[in-house]
């Protein structure tokens, strides 16, 4: 069993699977929207995941009507959403160990500097 990243379908069987022009899959590609895998003979190779994306692409522009510009800025913000998500949850388990030991951690302990002021008075 092939894994979800890992580039096993040609263009025509993707294209077949899809129900699109090929050159439709070329000009995703030349978009930077997605990035099959090459052969070292150039040929492309797309994984699961790469079809799922490109069934996503496919609903963004045909159902809702988001052309590529707008599916790119999509795209763009569901990885920084994930990436976001990813670094909270890390966050919140960093917390919870700190919550768990009572203490913060030498290496992860905040320090302020706090600021003095003077204060000058002039006479006239």
């Amino acid at each position: 069993m092939c894994g979800y990243d890992e580039p096993v379908y040609l263009i025509s069987v993707v294209a077949k699977i899809l129900n699109i022009h090929p050159q439709t899959l070329r000009q995703y590609e030349r978009e930077g929207l997605i990035a099959p895998s090459r052969t070292q003979g150039k040929m492309r190779l797309y994984s699961q995941k790469d079809i799922d994306k490109i069934k996503m692409l496919l609903r963004l522009t045909r159902d809702l009507g988001v052309n590529l510009a707008g599916v790119d800025i999509i795209l763009r913000l569901k990885d920084k959403i994930e990436h976001l998500e990813d670094e909270l949850s890390e966050l919140k388990i960093e917390i919870a160990k700190i919550s768990s030991n009572g203490s913060v951690p030498l290496n992860k302990s905040v320090v302020t500097k706090k600021n003095s002021y003077e204060l000058i008075i002039f006479q006239d």
